[in-house]
């Protein structure tokens, strides 16, 4: 993001303020449109949220004044209403797909159904995409970037969110000709395996989260989402199924992970280099761990103080979520570039694991649900063994045979939903990747 003040105050001053339009007001929307109303050169022109009053209290916490904000109910008054320089408010998302001056959709839902008709219908209309909902990015994010490259758009994940903030280590390292040998995040959650939105529901209130956001976290689903958004990003993939997630601490710029990342004849934990991983102790951080075959280089990073090798970890103790999003938006706009794009075709999925035991006929739920929670995978075994993408599952799966607490769910132990928009178009990536997946 090297200039990108001078870069949004130029267009502050030329009067080319890049006008968003953001979808979910909540904790993330919030926090997002609060953050956008402070920087130079860009706005979040509309927000919609399914409950208005959420939309109109992101705008108050951003300091903006009830005239300056308008309720839109059609196109038509959204665009009336965003030619006057008012912050639009609406509950219908469709209109941020079509709305004149809306150069990016922003998509902070969460929900991959939601996602997917956000992303598909404003790159349609010719608008840049912003994905912040990493749900979505992993079950049909190389459909989602072919389909912006048809339409002369940009689709991206988001800064700030770990993938994208942990994409500008990877980038830095590559560009400098280090050989990157691990990627990943920091996970400050106990896992849970067994937690759900009832026993997360005092927590998630104090701290005026979702019960089902919270629940992802804990059950580990979201890191799970995000290690696989790493891996499709760069071609790394897991060491093992759901990753080893080994502790250490931040303290001394995680030197730990040094010794950790070696090979097992090594020393170390890992079968394999070339992987994502995740850590307990060192969220809310991000890593690479690098090598080079360079003697001199290597003792290069020795005298820097990063350790006496052969690894080193670059880490960034920090992701602002949300607060970055607005840095994506206008790298994609100015610079015509993304933060971080899937590469043709999956390299890892996030799978699906029963929370509980689950019988034949039941009907089950997903991301920060009651009964399953999410892994990750490589594609290739993914589709081997017919493990059930985990982004697919919604409450009208039902169970087709019976499943043990712990177990990989296959495709044919279940019924799924294949009337939603996200299954049809994630059959239109396997069978524009041809990998195999067989989903009817």
């Amino acid at each position: 993001m090297l200039n990108m003040d001078m870069k949004l105050a130029k267009r502050d001053e030329e009067g080319k303020i890049i006008r968003t339009g953001i979808v979910g007001a909540g904790q993330m929307g919030r926090g997002m449109v609060t953050q956008m109303v402070l920087m130079k050169g860009i706005m979040p022109a509309i927000v919609s949220d399914i409950k208005m009053e959420n939309v109109i209290n992101a705008f108050h916490y951003a300091g903006i004044k009830d005239e300056d904000i308008a309720v839109a109910k059609t196109l038509e008054d959204a665009n009336k209403y965003m030619e006057m320089g008012k912050y639009v408010a609406t509950d219908n998302s469709d209109i941020i797909a079509q709305a004149n001056l809306v150069e990016c959709a922003i998509d902070v839902t969460g929900v991959p159904e939601v996602g997917v008709k956000i992303a598909t219908d404003a790159m349609k209309n010719h608008k840049h995409v912003v994905m912040m909902d990493v749900e979505t990015d992993v079950v049909i994010g190389s459909y989602l970037k072919k389909l912006g490259d048809e339409n002369g758009v940009i689709y991206t994940g988001s800064a700030g969110d770990e993938p994208g903030a942990v994409m500008e280590l990877y980038s830095f390292a590559k560009a400098m000709g280090m050989q990157v040998k691990v990627m990943g995040k920091g996970k400050n959650n106990k896992l849970d395996y067994d937690c759900n939105p009832d026993t997360v529901l005092e927590e998630a209130t104090r701290r005026k989260m979702s019960p089902r956001m919270l629940c992802s976290f804990k059950d580990g689903t979201k890191t799970m989402v995000e290690m696989t958004a790493m891996s499709n990003a760069t071609g790394l993939i897991p060491d093992v199924i759901g990753g080893h997630g080994p502790a250490a601490s931040p303290a001394d710029r995680c030197k730990e992970l040094n010794e950790i990342f070696k090979l097992k004849k090594d020393g170390g934990i890992l079968n394999k280099h070339g992987v994502v991983e995740y850590v307990n102790g060192i969220a809310p951080g991000v890593f690479v761990t690098v090598a080079t075959e360079n003697e001199e280089i290597a003792y290069q990073m020795q005298y820097h103080s990063m350790g006496p090798g052969p690894l080193w970890t670059l880490y960034r103790p920090y992701h602002l979520c949300n607060l970055e999003t607005p840095l994506t938006v206008a790298k994609a706009i100015i610079d015509h570039e993304p933060t971080i794009i899937p590469l043709a075709g999956s390299v890892s999925e996030c799978i699906t694991v029963a929370k509980r035991d689950l019988k034949a006929g039941e009907y089950i739920d997903g991301i920060g649900g009651y009964t399953t929670y999410g892994s990750i995978a490589t594609a290739e075994e993914t589709y081997a063994k017919g493990y059930v993408v985990y982004g697919l599952i919604n409450k009208k799966t039902r169970m087709l045979k019976d499943a043990k607490k712990g177990q990989l769910l296959t495709l044919d132990m279940v019924e799924l939903d294949t009337s939603t928009q996200l299954y049809q178009t994630r059959k239109l990536q396997d069978q524009m990747y041809n990998n195999g997946y067989a989903l009817k």
